[in-house]
Parts: C-alpha cells; sequence; structure tokens
C-alpha cells in the first residue's frame, strides 16, 4: 500500500491568552469552540474549520515572541483559512479597527495578525 498525504488535520498557534485569541479567531473569523478538547495541562481551545480540520490555540511560552515581523503577513509564517466572501471579512475587520494587507499576488485573498502578531491569510474560494 502507497502511503500519501490525505490533508491537513490542524495547525497549532501559540498565544498568550486564549480569551484574548478567541476574540479574534471565534468573534472576528467566526470559527466556532470544539468542545473536545482534553486537558492538555495549559490553557488553549481548538476551533472547527469543518471537514475535520481544525486550528488549536495553544497558551504557551512562544520561543520566538520578541521577533520583528514582516509588515506583510504573506512574507512571514501564516496560516490560511479559505472563506467564501471576503469583502464580508474585510468589512468585519474594519469594523474592529483591525490592520490587513491585500494579497500582492492578485488573488482574491488578505493578510491580518492576532492579537499575538501570528499572520493569518483569508482566501477567497467560490463554492
Amino acid at each position: 500500500m502507497t502511503a500519501r498525504v490525505l490533508g491537513l488535520d490542524h495547525v497549532s498557534v501559540l498565544v498568550a491568552d486564549t480569551d484574548r485569541a478567541l476574540a479574534f479567531y471565534r468573534d472576528v473569523l467566526g470559527l466556532s469552540v470544539d468542545g473536545a478538547r482534553p486537558d492538555l495541562g495549559f490553557p488553549g481551545a481548538w476551533l472547527d474549520l469543518g471537514a475535520g480540520q481544525s486550528v488549536h490555540l495553544l497558551e504557551l511560552p512562544n520561543p520566538d515572541a520578541a521577533g520583528v515581523r514582516p509588515a506583510h503577513g504573506g512574507r512571514d509564517r501564516h496560516l490560511a483559512l479559505r472563506v467564501s466572501n471576503l469583502e464580508a471579512f474585510v468589512a468585519r475587520l474594519e469594523a474592529c479597527g483591525l490592520a490587513y494587507t491585500r494579497s500582492r499576488s492578485g488573488r482574491a485573498s488578505l493578510f491580518c495578525r492576532d492579537p499575538d502578531g501570528n499572520a493569518v491569510e483569508l482566501l477567497e474560494r467560490i463554492l
């Protein structure tokens, strides 16, 4: 039997404060919290992306927190989330006073940062 990658299961993101991170991922981006997260001995949350995929928020010390991040998230480590209506997310970000930059590739996408400086790409995919 040939081994192959089947898809993305989850992405882990280091955060300094789970509640503050949830205000971004849950309240701004609209992700739902998966209550099945076990007690791992540190705070955090699992956020459901659907189709068995999730974002794991880990409230742990960030080994490179003092590093300088590029102004444009596309030139940094980032997670990319497919969205159905990019302009609706633009309106949400602007209503919350959150900065973003448009993709420089010409694609319908933008880059923003969560409260801990992690870069997040929102990429429009019409279903």
